[in-house]
């Protein structure tokens, strides 16, 4: 009997000890797994409403290519809230009441009489009137400062000017906007406003006209007054001296296949180079003369020469990061070249597999990429792929839409008074194709469209239409139960009179800039964000998917 369990005893041992070996060797493997996980992991750059949708738009890593979206960018102004580089405080009611407490000891006429009679707009009560109403009515908007009032046309009207922004803005950048008050004598001997003005309509509240240091030509019948946005400042800004450029490290993209692409291709692959730059700590030198592809001309051809400033916003990206205009950059580097006997070092870098890893200790005044392989080699977001995609972050909070265009937003929704629903309608050519979108065109027709829109909203109300429909008069149907407006009601906004055009002139050496296709759809598209109720055609007109059959 000893015998035998002697004889057992190391066969249980060893039972054991495979176990736990086996065990501890699962455990090992599972370790390994999450950490591999963990080290590979990159999250994705936030565009629109999801990071599927910003790799399932943009590109399939399979082949590299890049798959084509007329839709908008959602950009820094859209994604990121930023803090208010001045010391503008928002004006709420607390505020308010704050500024009542200061003047309380003063009162109206003796006898309060019913008519107000001739208003004296500077005193502060009227302001803190307006103030109080302008909170009211308007609860998408942040109120940031108001100016004196002035006199309005009549002895009991005033004009009112404030700046302000929208809350579903993100950005800091200011708007203006000013209206005409009619006021009574409410309870208490308080006034009371009687009557508000439409957007602009407080004209005396206006900022001047005449503006010194003006090139525009006196004999140009079509040219408007001149007139600006006084807060952008997109010049382009000098290097200064020699010893200035040469105290510079610069990254130089060399213009590749990206060039004439879609606009978010374009982005897509700038905002790779500007990444790269942030990250060696590297002023990018940057081309501002951009080509428009032709899916947003109405010739369907690519033009070359628009300035990128029509489009976004440089004076922010110039605050938000490090970079030289490219004539600019080439002139200083000519500059020194010629006066200098040592040549600036120059790194040339003709592949996009020397990955950004690599170049981070280069010493090289500059490191001068170059995209000569033929397509898709020579995209510029191919340096943002694989291994480097884990270091370079696309800096999405340097980018915002021009300031000139995002005007323009601020007013078609303040001509609604803030106060508007919208529907996207997608036509054009998904509606023609039968085969990826079969049921589009039929579901937007007029007929569908006024059936699902009363079940979503309300009748006569304001009704914006972002949409890519040809024919003005396709929604008229719809007028007989909505307030129907179009991006085409408000071409005076891009017209020869209006400041877009005398500012985009100015810009283009005097030469008048086209209102094209894709600020039509940037405009339409910002108009949409800022509506009450948002009515989308994928999602809420149609069952087809937004990239055809099946792709749900």
């Amino acid at each position: 009997m000893k015998e035998s369990e002697l004889s057992t005893e190391p066969i249980g041992q060893n039972l054991i000890k495979l176990i736990s070996n086996l065990c501890f060797s699962v455990f090992v493997f599972s370790v390994l797994i999450f950490t591999v996980i963990a080290i590979t992991y990159q999250p994705p750059d936030p565009w629109l409403e999801s990071a599927p949708a910003l790799t399932k738009l943009f590109t399939q890593t399979e082949n590299a290519t890049f798959k084509n979206d007329d839709s908008i960018l959602k950009t820094g102004e859209d994604l990121f809230a930023v803090a208010t580089p001045t010391a503008l405080d928002p004006i709420t009611e607390t505020v308010i009441e704050k500024s009542e407490e200061k003047i309380s000891n003063l009162s109206l006429k003796s006898d309060c009489e019913e008519d107000v009679g001739a208003v004296n707009c500077s005193d502060p009560r009227v302001l803190l009137t307006v103030e109080r109403f302008n909170l009211k009515i308007f609860k998408f908007i942040v109120f940031l400062e108001y100016q004196t009032p002035v006199s309005g046309s009549k002895p009991d009207e005033c004009d009112v000017a404030w700046r302000f922004r929208n809350k579903k803005e993100k950005s800091w950048r200011k708007y203006r906007d000013f209206r005409r008050f009619k006021f009574g004598i409410g309870e208490n001997c308080t006034y009371t406003v009687v009557h508000a003005g439409g957007w602009h309509s407080g004209i005396n509240a206006r900022r001047p006209r005449n503006r010194p240091n003006t090139t525009w030509s006196v004999g140009n019948p079509k040219l408007a007054p001149p007139i600006r946005d006084e807060e952008i400042n997109d010049t382009i800004p000098t290097l200064g001296s020699d010893m200035n450029f040469r105290k510079g490290k610069y990254l130089y993209y060399a213009r590749g296949g990206d060039y004439c692409k879609g606009m978010n291709h374009y982005l897509w692959s700038f905002l790779c180079g500007l990444g790269e730059a942030m990250y060696l700590n590297r002023t990018f030198v940057m081309d501002l003369s951009i080509c428009l592809s032709a899916s947003y001309n109405p010739s369907n051809k690519d033009e070359e020469g628009k300035d990128f400033r029509y489009y976004f916003d440089f004076e922010h990206l110039k605050e938000a990061a490090s970079v030289v205009e490219e004539s600019e950059f080439l002139r200083g580097w000519k500059k020194w070249n010629r006066g200098h006997k040592r040549k600036v070092p120059v790194k040339k870098v003709t592949t996009y597999k020397v990955t950004p890893m690599k170049l981070k200790k280069d010493k090289s005044m500059i490191i001068w990429r170059q995209f000569d392989a033929p397509e898709p080699e020579n995209y510029w977001y191919r340096v943002c792929e694989g291994q480097a995609a884990k270091y370079i972050q696309r800096p999405w909070h340097a980018l915002w839409k021009s300031k000139r265009l995002m005007n323009i937003v601020t007013e078609i929704s303040g001509k609604m008074d803030w106060d508007f629903d919208a529907v996207h309608v997608v036509r054009g050519e998904k509606a023609l194709n039968k085969d990826l979108w079969p049921h589009l065109d039929s579901d937007t027709s007029p007929d569908a469209l006024l059936t699902k829109l009363k079940e979503l909203i309300q009748p006569w109300r304001n009704l914006y239409i972002a949409t890519n429909e040809p024919f003005y008069n396709y929604f008229d149907k719809l007028r007989s139960q909505y307030k129907v407006h179009l991006l085409d009601d408000y071409k005076e906004l891009w017209s020869n009179t209006s400041e877009w055009y005398n500012e985009t002139t100015q810009l283009n050496d005097g030469k008048p800039v086209e209102f094209d296709g894709y600020m039509r759809v940037a405009v339409d598209t910002e108009v949409l964000y800022r509506a009450k109720t948002r009515v989308e055609t994928f999602y809420n007109l149609t069952k087809d998917c937004k990239d055809g059959v099946d792709t749900c």
